[in-house]
């Protein structure tokens, strides 16, 4: 099984926020795949399913963003999956423009507190993951208040483009096409 969590904050508050766009991510492969992300269990919200042959568990963690290593380190004890082989993150990146993104076979947290939480909880910083863009937070703006607000009309639509992106990448992934999916997608 593959577990690919999107990153992001519950409630209707933050709903198309910055920071929320791995959970709109997911939510487009849910509706793509007609995988119900509904069952409520390891402090997350999971549907299970299969995309182009692989069964897959969609999670969107309701720990909050900065604590999301509880929800993903427990579903991957639950369900005895490697994060280095059966992982995929998907999260907001502010060093990317909006729309654009890039896939990682591992890296550092590089400042997100998701990730370095998910990095703590699951011991590894060896996990696929897909960075959306949501553009660099403007001079005088404090980083909560940019990643916790919304897109711009104009960014949202090429934010939108970049979750069918994420969704064609992920669907590479999911079946071992991790190199191949960087050559589509990491491109300029």
């Amino acid at each position: 099984m593959f577990v690919i969590a999107g990153l992001g904050n519950p409630s209707s508050k933050y709903e198309r926020t910055r920071h929320n766009v791995g959970f709109d991510a997911v939510d487009l492969l849910a509706d793509k795949y007609q995988i119900s992300i509904r069952e409520k269990k390891h402090k997350a919200l999971c549907g299970s399913g299969v995309i182009e042959g692989q069964k897959v568990l969609l999670v969107k963690p309701q720990t909050f963003m900065n604590l999301s290593g509880e929800s993903i380190g427990a579903i991957l004890n639950f369900y005895k999956v490697e994060p280095e082989t059966g992982l995929l993150v998907i999260y907001d990146d502010i060093s990317l423009v909006p729309g654009r993104i890039r896939i990682r076979k591992k890296g550092s947290a590089g400042g997100h507190n998701g990730i370095k939480s998910i990095i703590g909880h699951v011991g590894t910083q060896e996990f696929q993951r897909i960075k959306i863009g949501v553009g660099e937070k403007p001079q005088g703006w404090d980083l909560a208040d940019y990643v916790l607000g919304r897109f711009s009309k104009e960014e949202r639509k090429w934010v939108e483009e970049a979750f069918e992106r994420a969704c064609m990448a992920s669907a590479l992934i999911v079946q071992g096409e991790t190199d191949q999916a960087m050559n589509q997608f990491n491109c300029k």
